[in-house]
């Protein structure tokens, strides 16, 4: 599923950093704590690799 937004994206991309043991799981705020837990390697990769051209800050419909 691809991000809806760019803090979505950017988010997805601080869980899979997490999961992939690159970063301190304890380092994570917000919607990428929740991400990393809720979430498989291949859909946070999937998610984080999204094109940003286009997309919104912020996804006006979940806000």
């Amino acid at each position: 599923m691809p991000a809806k937004s760019k803090a979505q994206q950017k988010a997805a991309g601080a869980a899979l950093s997490a999961k992939r043991g690159e970063t301190k799981k304890s380092e994570l705020k917000g919607a990428s704590k929740s991400m990393e837990k809720s979430m498989s390697e291949k859909e946070l990769k999937e998610m984080a690799s999204t094109k940003r051209k286009g997309k919104p800050e912020h996804d006006a419909k979940s806000a």
